[in-house]
């Protein structure tokens, strides 16, 4: 009986009897509804009764102790995922917003969402609460709210919002850059709108902890500083790919490693919707800038071969011999628009035969 008490022990001084709950039902039958025994015991003496009193509390103690620190870390484990975890709404749940909505369920964050599309199925399989009524998901208190909406409406949706504080973020990645990892993919922030106050910067810190336990590069920037450098390097390269993209770039069994960048480049802008790169074009005002020096260096490339090829055709044609600068002139523009060229106008003949 020694080894059912492992179980529970209990004394009671008043009827002189021990019970035992016990799992082994080899001594005596136990009813289904009772599997529990009673046997009595002799009087106890004045010293053995304080001697199983004090084993019993003592057994007991133990028993605590050893179930206290399995009770205890997972209650500590579950305050603390508790304490990390955020509601983040999610502001237009098309492809971008459920790209975002996959890592922040797999960390443990809850996640809300509204668009003016349903796409309640969507949601329900990635673990989010869809809300077709924008007034319905502003009841429900986010802490984060994402603006994943296109460019060009983001407006719209925030004058149809009651926001009272934003926390302005941009990660430099999307659908098809971060689909198979978001490590090293860089992610600008700028903290307005949160001042000393400790549960705004707590709350703010929580969030950015999602993109840096993803292995982000966090930068730090104001937004008139990443206008900046996305027209030169966001605008750029999206306005290259659709270039491409109308060139009509196709695979060959002969690809270089840098044909395949070429179109490696076009699928990830072409999947990009055109709406979204006319924003990035409309909403940034150093974009026109950018947009120029293309046209202008994409000029200069043209000039340089033809230059190259000018003289080439002029050393074919005439050798080693001089050409005057009206016949360089006119050889440079057959080459450029087929047309025969004349001399510039400072070099022009009056009707009296002087130049001039």
């Amino acid at each position: 009986m020694a080894a059912a008490a492992a179980f529970s022990f209990a004394s009671t001084t008043s009827k002189h009897s021990s019970t035992f709950i016990s799992s082994n039902s080899s001594h005596n039958f136990v009813p289904p509804s009772s599997r529990s025994i009673s046997l009595p015991l002799p009087p106890p003496s004045p010293l053995s009764l304080s001697t199983s009193t004090a084993a019993a509390v003592s057994f007991r103690i133990r028993c605590l102790d050893a179930a206290q620190p399995f009770d205890y870390e997972s209650q500590l484990r579950s305050e603390h995922l508790k304490s990390q975890s955020l509601k983040v709404a999610i502001l237009g749940f098309g492809n971008y917003g459920q790209f975002l909505a996959k890592t922040l369920t797999r960390q443990g964050h809850t996640v809300i969402a509204h668009s003016r599309t349903d796409y309640s199925d969507a949601a329900a399989s990635l673990g989010v609460q869809f809300y077709s009524n924008p007034h319905d998901l502003c009841e429900s208190h986010p802490e984060v709210v994402l603006l994943c909406t296109s460019i060009l409406s983001s407006e719209k949706v925030l004058q149809s919002f009651p926001f009272q504080r934003l926390k302005r973020n941009t990660p430099m990645f999307g659908p098809e850059s971060g689909k198979h990892s978001w490590a090293g993919l860089p992610f600008v922030y700028d903290k307005v709108r949160i001042g000393n106050n400790e549960d705004r910067i707590s709350r703010c810190d929580k969030f950015l902890d999602i993109f840096s336990r993803e292995g982000c590069r966090m930068v730090e920037m104001s937004c008139a500083e990443h206008d900046r450098y996305a027209a030169g390097s966001q605008f750029v390269t999206h306005a290259m790919g659709r270039v491409l993209e109308k060139f009509g770039l196709e695979s060959s069994p002969i690809n270089t490693k840098g044909y395949e960048t070429l179109l490696n480049l076009v699928e990830n802008t072409s999947g990009d919707s055109f709406e979204l790169f006319y924003g990035l074009f409309l909403c940034n005002q150093n974009a026109m800038e950018q947009l120029e020096r293309l046209d202008m260096a994409f000029e200069a490339i043209k000039k340089e071969l033809f230059g190259k090829l000018h003289q080439v055709y002029r050393k074919q044609l005439f050798g080693d011999l001089e050409v005057g600068e009206e016949e360089s002139f006119r050889i440079q523009k057959l080459l450029v628009n087929g047309a025969s060229g004349k001399p510039p106008p400072s070099e022009t003949l009056s009707e009296d035969g002087s130049s001039g």
